[in-house]
């Protein structure tokens, strides 16, 4: 038998399992320590009552015969939802899309990676630091990687090389992991570099939600020209608390052409023979998420989010700690005082301040010497944290 030996190129300890492994041994070996977590990206505030409300009574529909619902009749989404989607880009993001545009799936992480799948071998273009998903998905699919340096001197924010040819470029805006946003000139210069070179931009939209105010752009397709060179993969996960619940979209317009094929209907194809949508239920409790009073409750949680962000970045400020981030992002970036290298100081916050992080050279090289904060966790132990960070 041959097995996909790409697999084996892959790091053994994955970035948070060797976090979990250190922090469950200084718990074991200090039981009475309150450790507070602000490393992993989970959200901790509950569904919303709308959402709450139309889950249990799409649970309901499927308890009766006549409200029940076997197989999706399209893989793509229930109409219904496409068009809550569509709504939602036009009224919010000023975007205005077909709501054909939108396929929907569960989660933006599965399509970042699935979506590979119909673009063949590939040259691509990966920031660094970067979310480890698009790294290993691109391993195993046996692609060759060109990073782009995230740094300092760049505000985290790379821009493209004319001299570099790619296929594919990952963009991440708001970034996961420092937090930094592109402005509209700079999302500008990539649709132009991807149109330059045929490239695809798969956008990564996870934390738009998070944007405060007009002038950064939310979503790719609010710059010119990007219907003709990217897709947007999108998620309910942040902005309405569905990383248990599971749904999002990737949206691909007709415009999207290469080799004379359509990216969406060859994208619709993989889908149609190896996913078989996303249930009922949560489809409804994700239109419920972005009706009017359903996008009140989502700005409730991000606003609370905000705000323990706002904590964070007062505490690092009061502690001469230089920092990107937090502002329109739930992720604060910030740099290792005193020189420490990303683990050290990992180390140090465990068992000096009882507060854990996420080491940025987890992320990769450029991440060496950084640090992720989230704004994910109560407001509560979020203070506590702050109080020791300052301290």
């Amino acid at each position: 038998m041959n097995l996909n030996t790409n697999y084996k190129k892959l790091q053994d300890s994955y970035l948070f399992v060797e976090i979990a492994e250190r922090v469950a041994r200084y718990k074991t070996e200090n039981p009475g320590a309150e450790v507070i977590r602000l490393g992993i990206g989970d959200v901790t505030r509950p569904l919303g009552k709308t959402v709450v409300e139309a889950l249990k009574a799409a649970s309901d529909e499927m308890g009766t015969a006549e409200g029940f619902r076997g197989y999706s009749p399209d893989s793509a989404g229930y109409p219904f939802l496409k068009n809550a989607i569509a709504e939602y880009y036009k009224s919010k993001l000023g975007v205005d899309l077909h709501p054909d545009t939108f396929q929907v799936n569960d989660g933006a992480k599965s399509d970042l990676g699935n979506f590979l799948d119909i673009l063949g071998h590939s040259r691509v273009l990966v920031p660094d630091p970067v979310y480890p998903a698009y790294v290993d998905t691109n391993i195993t699919a046996g692609n060759e990687i060109i990073y782009m340096a995230g740094n300092e001197n760049n505000n985290f924010l790379p821009m493209p090389d004319y001299a570099i040819d790619v296929d594919v470029i990952y963009l991440c805006s708001p970034n996961n992991p420092t937090g930094a946003v592109y402005s509209r000139e700079q999302l500008a210069e990539w649709v132009k570099y991807a149109r330059h070179t045929s490239a695809i931009i798969l956008f990564d939209a996870a934390y738009g939600a998070f944007i405060r105010g007009p002038e950064l752009p939310a979503s790719i397709f609010s710059i010119p020209g990007a219907e003709k060179c990217a897709v947007e993969f999108g998620t309910l996960s942040k902005m309405a608390g569905f990383t248990g619940t599971r749904c999002g979209w990737t949206a691909i317009t007709e415009y999207l052409v290469r080799n004379g094929e359509s990216i969406a209907k060859l994208w619709f194809r993989r889908q149609s023979f190896k996913f078989n949508g996303v249930a009922y239920v949560i489809q409804k409790a994700a239109e419920a998420a972005l009706s009017p009073a359903g996008l009140a409750d989502c700005q409730a949680a991000i606003d609370y989010y905000a705000g323990n962000a706002e904590v964070i970045t007062n505490a690092l400020e009061k502690a001469g700690v230089k920092y990107c981030g937090g502002a329109n992002s739930p992720y604060v970036w910030l740099k290792c005082p005193d020189g420490l290298s990303s683990w050290d100081y990992f180390d140090y916050l465990l068992k000096e301040k009882n507060v854990v992080g996420t080491p940025g050279a987890g992320f990769g090289v450029n991440g060496e010497g950084w640090f992720r904060l989230t704004s994910f966790g109560t407001r509560e132990n979020t203070e506590k944290a702050a109080t020791r960070l300052a301290g």
